[in-house]
């Protein structure tokens, strides 16, 4: 008997329909007319043990034990899944092969490895586990997926990276929450002071934000405009750029913070001739965007349509599992097989079907071109799961909220068939009185892909200015002579920076490198998935916010008292991405079978020593009588969300 083990009923069932029928039911089964039968996870069966199971002693929470450093890890069924473990301890003995049929992810094929391990399969029948990897819940590509079976020892990098990531979440979290937690008792605290490697990052993230944002001081600065004009009485408008003799009346940002000398200027050009120095016109290409990841999926949900990480995540789900309209939802990858390009008119179809228009277009009357194939389609850019994309399903009678994000996926999927957007790109330089200044354009020529996008204007369009006014410049010539009209002075202030948003939390989140200070990590950072993983980012948010850490203060996300007390008192490691950062890097090498599993654990165990004994000379007084403990009760930790 073959034994597929999923991650989940309803990939369990999924698969099930797959198989040779009838399919005959049992308490926790299915099993097809061949004998081939499906069982399932319910996410993790097994977790790992709390200290207290490796000492009585351990109970109580005492300076003295720490840091606590498991020699055997230990794992204990979870207490209200234990009936599908035993369904799943019986089957796989009468089974003669096993399949693994977890998420095409580190923790789904973790999930179901250490199930394996678990129930003691060993020699042949270990050896020759089989690995179904399955991004979509519609029965061609399930059926296409069982049928294309691959060796699951092929996986054990990317098992290795989720159990590094497991035990080590776990060592830092048990050993710097006590440590904390401790001190915060001493201090007058009432409740449970969290540490995590990626949560509390993201709080530090949310504080310095927030804390930059109470120190700020607004500055006035002062921009010169030249208003110019061709002998033909055509008029446009010219920014000054301050020449090196400016620099001492300049901030960082190359802003002039001195009146009087943009005054001078002004005064200068008004009523002199000006001519034309340097003039550039470009016509550029712009393609489209690639489809989703799971976080660029909530960053523009959290844009267009005000939801949380969260929400967007919870909504995919129910798309995923319950319609089957979307693939494989927690993707951190946004290209896509070629062998799906034969699929796009069917897929299209659906898209029309179930939603019948998109920014007010009708998906029918598209100018798209099936057979063009865009960057997205590239399979040495796809591993274990690529991006998201709608299915073949076909659906009506969603929610508003399912309809806005499967309206996303859909979009982002139809402009890989889509023209490029075209546009001409203008900047003159015009010198007046021995100042420079310089104008910019952007004129749309094929809107392309941009007709699915809400419209904005062409500088919003392509320009990386933000003070650009909107403009067409007049047709011109280098060393044409031009007429300088009265100069514009305006005065202007800096603005604060902007607190956390869901959106942009999150692009901080997975754009971590530039909140990392050490070049070198920068730099590591390029190619990595940055602070936590697309399938633990919106649950890391909510907990902090769960645990009074973090606060909702309209769209704007801010730290309550507690989480910026909290975070001054933490050392700056535990509050910087640097280390969490570092983590990610060596989890991924693991992951591709460059990284070993002992480098990674064993300088964590020595700073692990070092940080719980500096933790003794904290004592967060500033913390006295704020927090609950009912607040926090008594949790049991969940291994794929543990952060």
């Amino acid at each position: 008997m073959r034994l597929f083990i999923a991650e989940k009923p309803s990939l369990g069932r999924a698969i099930a329909e797959a198989l040779p029928k009838p399919l005959k039911k049992g308490e926790g089964f299915v099993t097809a007319a061949n004998g081939d039968t499906v069982s399932w996870c319910i996410g993790h069966l097994l977790e790992l043990q709390e200290p207290e199971a490796y000492n009585p002693a351990f109970k109580k929470w005492s300076h003295e034990h720490l840091p606590i450093i498991p020699q055997k890890w230990l794992l204990t069924p979870k207490r209200n899944t234990s009936k599908q473990l035993a369904v799943l301890r019986s089957l796989v003995k009468q089974a003669s092969s096993l399949v693994h049929a977890g998420d095409p992810d580190r923790e789904g094929q973790l999930l179901v490895d250490e199930l394996i391990n678990y129930l003691g399969v060993k020699g042949d029948k270990k050896a020759t586990v089989q690995r179904c990897l399955i991004n979509d819940l519609n029965p061609a590509a399930v059926s296409q997926a069982v049928s294309h079976l691959r060796r699951n020892q092929d996986f054990i990098p990317l098992s290795t990276s989720a159990l590094a990531r497991s035990r080590a979440d776990w060592l830092y979290g048990i050993n710097l929450t006590r440590a904390y937690t401790l001190q915060g008792q001493q201090a007058g605290y009432k409740g449970v002071l969290s540490v995590g490697r990626v949560q509390t990052p993201v709080l530090g993230l949310v504080v310095r934000r927030d804390l930059a944002i109470a120190a700020f001081v607004s500055q006035p600065f002062y921009d010169v405009w030249a208003q110019l004009e061709t002998a033909s009485g055509e008029r446009f408008k010219a920014k000054w750029q301050p020449s090196a003799a400016c620099q001492p009346y300049l901030d960082a940002q190359g802003r002039n913070l001195s009146q009087p000398l943009a005054a001078n200027v002004a005064r200068r050009i008004s009523g002199q001739p000006g001519t034309v120095s340097r003039l550039q016109r470009d016509h550029k290409k712009q393609a489209a965007a690639l489809p989703y990841s799971l976080s660029t999926l909530q960053i523009d949900a959290s844009k267009a349509f005000g939801l949380s990480a969260q929400q967007t995540l919870d909504i995919c789900q129910e798309l995923y599992e319950k319609y089957q309209l979307i693939t494989y939802p927690r993707s951190d990858c946004r290209f896509l097989p070629t062998e799906h390009l034969s699929q796009a008119a069917t897929v299209v179809a659906a898209i029309e079907h179930n939603l019948g228009q998109l920014n007010g277009q009708a998906i029918a009357t598209l100018p798209l071109n099936l057979q063009q194939k865009s960057r997205a389609w590239n399979d040495a850019k796809v591993s274990a799961h690529h991006a998201i994309i709608p299915t073949l399903k076909r659906h009506s009678g969603l929610s508003k909220a399912q309809n806005q994000v499967y309206g996303l996926v859909s979009r982002n999927y139809l402009i890989q068939f889509m023209a490029a957007y075209e546009f001409a790109s203008t900047e003159v330089e015009v010198s007046i009185a021995a100042g420079v200044f310089i104008a910019k354009a952007l004129e749309p020529k094929v809107d392309g892909w941009k007709q699915l996008f809400p419209k904005r204007s062409a500088k919003a369009a392509g320009s990386d200015s933000n003070d650009e006014p909107d403009q067409l410049l007049p047709t011109l010539t280098k060393g044409q002579t031009l007429a300088s009209l009265e100069a514009l002075l305006l005065a202007k202030s800096t603005s604060a920076p902007k607190a956390y948003s869901d959106a942009t939390l999150l692009a901080a989140m997975t754009g971590i490198g530039a909140h990392v200070s050490d070049p070198a990590v920068r730099k590591i950072l390029k190619d990595t998935d940055g602070l936590g993983t697309e399938a633990t980012r919106a649950g890391i948010i909510e907990l902090l916010f769960k645990r009074g850490f973090l606060l909702r203060q309209g769209k704007s996300i801010v730290a309550s008292d507690t989480g910026r007390i909290f975070i001054t008192a933490l050392p700056e490691v535990a509050t910087t991405p640097d280390m969490t950062a570092r983590w990610e890097a060596q989890l991924t090498a693991i992951a591709e079978g460059r990284g070993q599993y002992q480098a990674l654990m064993e300088p964590l165990t020595a700073q692990l020593q070092d940080m719980t004994v500096a933790s003794r000379s904290v004592l967060p007084k500033q913390l006295k009588g704020l927090g609950t403990a009912k607040a926090y009760g008594k949790k049991k930790r969940t291994r794929k969300k543990s952060a």
